[in-house]
């Protein structure tokens, strides 16, 4: 894992993932953006952001943190909890942290008000991610409540998320890593599958496997789902013991440096129904299309047109999902899925170099209670897209 020292303009020492020139070069192509809509700044919620932007990585978002970035060079300021300011001073280039403290009655989004105020800001158009984890309802309406008559707010929930569709080299080898692990961790969980076992103990294989290789948690836990459950399109709570005869759909997703990859696969125990195996040979033929046709300078719902083609004329129209996948990269807690976009018929997006995707072709067929499915995760290129996973698209059998 790279590590890279810098220096902020107040003499700090830092450590970051990237280069601080990477870094800054991020940060310039936010403030041209913030500019170009007319707005004087932005206000920091998703984590992601954060960690974009200037490198900051913690959990603390779950609690009332925002950094403000204007469109000139004034200084960026980040306000935090008192556990988040070591690792925001020596793992993030904000060039002014804050403290709010907790205490009965504390209103941090007053605090907030006052940092605009000293930036000169009253008065001010500021854009505000509020598509975010890291704004709950009611912090958001102390945001607003604090600002009434000091900021006029808009939504700029998408500004920095844009640009992060985009993966720089350096965001690969961080991609081509998790991509990886996801193997590793998968061949582990197939491995692992056998009769009278609790698939959590499957689940606990994968991961053991991914962190001894340098993986950290990712942002939510593998889907690890068997029996009448391999149906489900989430994960769910509480073990259950697989039988002789069984079937276990895994959707894994592997993070290094918060860069996910994911992967799906599906594994049968014992005997093999052949109408199951039916079922992955269609989802594994219309995931290689889907891979072939997905090419820079076309648009992503494309891709979602071949899986709705393609499984309803296998006869699954009444079972197939509406949305065949979605957009991955840097995330936090609690999913990893980097949304928007979603892979659904109609989406204009056009795909570009860089931009990196998940697509899964899941099968809950109700009629007969079998499930299938089969996903991989690929970045787009001048040609080609690019596969960050070698498992066979198989129905795996244990």
């Amino acid at each position: 894992m790279a590590e890279y020292q810098a220096t902020t303009p107040s003499g700090r020492e830092v450590t970051l993932r990237f280069e601080a020139a990477e870094h800054a070069g991020r940060l310039a192509s936010a403030r041209r953006e913030l500019k170009a809509r007319g707005l004087d700044a932005l206000l920091v919620f998703a984590q992601e952001s954060h960690y974009y932007l200037t490198g900051f990585d913690t959990s603390g978002y779950v609690f009332f943190q925002v950094g403000v970035v204007t469109a000139d060079e004034r200084p960026t300021v980040l306000l935090t909890r008192r556990p988040d300011l070591r690792q925001a001073l020596v793992s993030s280039l904000y060039d002014d942290v804050r403290v709010w403290l907790n205490a009965e009655g504390a209103r941090p989004a007053l605090e907030l008000r006052g940092i605009l105020e000293e930036l000169g800001l009253k008065g001010a158009r500021v854009g505000v991610e509020f598509a975010t984890h890291g704004l709950t309802g009611a912090n958001c309406r102390e945001v607003e409540a604090a600002l009434d008559g000091v900021c006029a707010l808009t939504d700029a929930s998408d500004l920095v998320r844009t640009l992060r569709l985009t993966k720089s080299p350096a965001e690969l080898v961080y991609v081509r890593e998790a991509g990886r692990l996801a193997d590793v961790a998968t061949r582990a969980m197939i491995d692992a599958t056998r009769p009278n076992i609790l698939d959590s103990a499957v689940t606990a294989a994968g991961v053991g496997a991914m962190l001894a290789e340098g993986a950290e948690m990712p942002a939510t836990g593998p889907l690890v789902n068997s029996g009448p459950r391999a149906l489900f399109g989430r994960g769910v709570g509480g073990p259950r013991r697989m039988g002789d005869t069984d079937q276990l759909m895994i959707e894994l997703g592997a993070s290094y440096c918060r860069y996910h990859v994911c992967i799906e696969h599906t594994v049968a125990i014992g005997p093999v129904d052949p109408r199951q195996r039916d079922m992955v040979t269609v989802a594994a033929a219309a995931l290689d299309e889907i891979v072939e046709a997905a090419r820079a300078g076309r648009e992503l719902g494309t891709l979602d047109d071949i899986h709705r083609r393609v499984l309803d004329g296998a006869g699954f129209a009444t079972e197939r999902f509406a949305a065949c996948g979605y957009a991955l990269g840097c995330t936090f807690r609690p999913t990893w899925m980097d949304v928007p976009p979603m892979i659904y018929s109609g989406n204009r997006l056009v795909m570009q170099p860089g931009m990196v995707f998940f697509v899964h072709i899941m099968i809950p067929d109700t009629r007969t209670g079998l499930a299938a499915g089969v996903g991989q995760t690929f970045v787009i290129t001048d040609g080609a897209a690019e596969r960050l996973s070698d498992i066979p698209l198989v129905l795996h059998q244990r």
